[in-house]
């Protein structure tokens, strides 16, 4: 039951390509976006669709993994958990963010 208390399914498309770093520690980490569509009617009847970012980041083999398999406009599912992370921009401003923990993911197109 642990796994169910902070996970995420998503499928969506990859917004950009995959930004790949090896850190000085050895690690290796990849970020890419991913937009999720929803469509659906409202209460008048009128077709919505709602698009949805999503930040993922992938650490170690999985970092390694991305870089090769995902390219932006490619749809993904992805499997992971939540994390919230605050962090000081250019301008001094304190930020928060909201991103995926990558576990697995798995190519659909």
């Amino acid at each position: 039951m642990n796994n169910l208390r902070n996970h995420v399914q998503l499928i969506g498309c990859l917004g950009k390509e995959v930004d790949y770093k090896q850190l000085e520690s050895g690690n290796a980490i990849a970020r890419v976006s991913l937009s999720t569509k929803e469509v659906y009617q409202n209460g008048k009847g009128e077709r919505v669709i709602d698009v949805q970012w999503h930040q993922l980041v992938g650490w170690g083999k999985i970092a390694e993994i991305m870089q090769v398999l995902l390219a932006k406009g490619k749809e993904v599912a992805v499997q992971g958990k939540l994390t919230h992370r605050t962090f000081e921009d250019k301008e001094g401003n304190t930020r928060y963010t909201t991103e995926v923990i990558v576990n697995e993911f798995m190519l659909l197109n």
